[in-house]
């Protein structure tokens, strides 16, 4: 039966590998994915990078103005000089003076766009002109002349108060960019391709009569259906490596130090996907059926298990529909592998849960097989 089953595997992937459109959703596709939803979620939620920010300083701003700029990017802002920014600071003219003969100042914080950024942009912005204030005030009472030299001074001696932060657990920081999107368009692609490249050549072989003839040959039902899983799922083992070895080496990503359990937890999701791209196949009864159920049902599944961005910046409703899906189990382990720093254990149900969903399709798949 297994020698049945090698050579069954061996001639279907020769079959299913020189294709133009395996090369096209296998090989090329995903690069393109890669660097087009990496590119643009490359600052989404970023905790390093610093927000631009244009601060239009009027000559006669004098040394407040610099104040202001310094508090500025204390809250993560980068300054820039230009005009037509979307995000924005006008600084009057006079401020310095204005500010030091007690007459009030009106700061002009233009942000195109609403939402939770902007809000987040006006709290940053008012906090650095308030700290500005604050000094300017704790200088004043003490007899002091405000300067930039007193600004300085002020810096530089010791707080009264200090705040102590420290995590009261594992922090998950949501991984983005290409540390999102590589794996995402891996486990999207590795699904579509299961779904139907492996789906629609299973309908070809029964509509040629390929299958009638493996029915009337010597081979077992069992190790017909072995070497055809086999070959699908070795497309799939080629098609994850390529996309970690691009993903490594043109994106710069990192699978963190647990590649062993990275491999079994992609294998085990490779199994399953290409059982379920055999079953679409196998009850299926049109090319359209295949691909038009294929590419829906992998979107889906793509999008509501964490794929097209991070599960974890949504409601905790939809965190837990992810678990629902493959997709979700999958991209859960590599998040937990790969961002949170998490050991190989954490991803054992994740394995497990793969394998018996694999063993169940399995199971009906070699019950219900059709040869014609």
């Amino acid at each position: 039966m297994l020698r049945d089953a090698l050579y069954i595997t061996y001639r279907d992937l020769r079959y299913l590998l020189p294709r133009r459109e395996t090369w096209m959703w296998t090989f090329v596709m995903p690069i393109i994915f890669f660097y087009f939803i990496g590119s643009v979620t490359g600052g989404f939620g970023s905790h390093e990078k610093r927000d631009p920010i244009a601060v239009l300083v009027p000559p006669d701003a004098g040394f407040l103005a610099d104040e202001l700029i310094r508090r500025l990017e204390q809250r993560n802002f980068q300054v820039v000089h230009t005009e037509n920014f979307f995000r924005e600071l006008r600084i009057p003219p006079g401020f310095t003076a204005t500010v030091l003969a007690g007459k009030p100042v009106k700061l002009e914080l233009t942000r195109y766009g609403a939402g939770i950024d902007t809000d987040y942009d006006q709290t940053r912005a008012a906090r650095a002109v308030y700290t500005v204030l604050a000094d300017l005030v704790a200088i004043s009472s003490k007899g002091g002349t405000p300067s930039s030299a007193t600004f300085a001074q002020l810096a530089e001696q010791p707080r009264l108060i200090t705040l102590d932060v420290t995590s009261a657990g594992k922090r998950k920081a949501p991984p983005i960019g290409f540390e999102q999107a590589v794996p995402g368009t891996l486990v999207m692609f590795t699904l579509l391709v299961m779904f139907t490249s492996g789906g629609v050549s299973l309908l070809v072989e029964r509509r040629q009569g390929i299958l009638r003839r493996l029915a009337s040959s010597p081979m077992s039902r069992g190790a017909v259906v072995l070497g055809k899983w086999g070959a699908r799922v070795t497309l799939g083992f080629i098609q994850i490596l390529f996309a970690m070895a691009a993903g490594s080496i043109l994106f710069k990503v990192n699978w963190g130090d647990h590649l062993g359990a990275i491999f079994a937890l992609l294998a085990a999701y490779a199994s399953l996907a290409a059982l379920l791209g055999m079953l679409l196949g196998n009850f299926s009864r049109s090319d359209g059926q295949v691909i038009g159920l294929g590419v829906i049902a992998s979107n889906v599944m793509a999008a509501l298990g964490g794929c097209w961005w991070p599960i974890e910046i949504t409601p905790r409703w939809t965190q837990s529909l992810a678990l629902v899906f493959p997709t979700g189990w999958a991209m859960d382990g590599l998040h937990k592998l790969m961002s949170f720093g998490d050991s190989p254990e954490a991803v054992i149900p994740h394995i497990v849960a793969c394998v018996v969903a694999a063993l169940i399709a399995g199971y009906v798949l070699a019950r219900t097989f059709r040869f014609e």
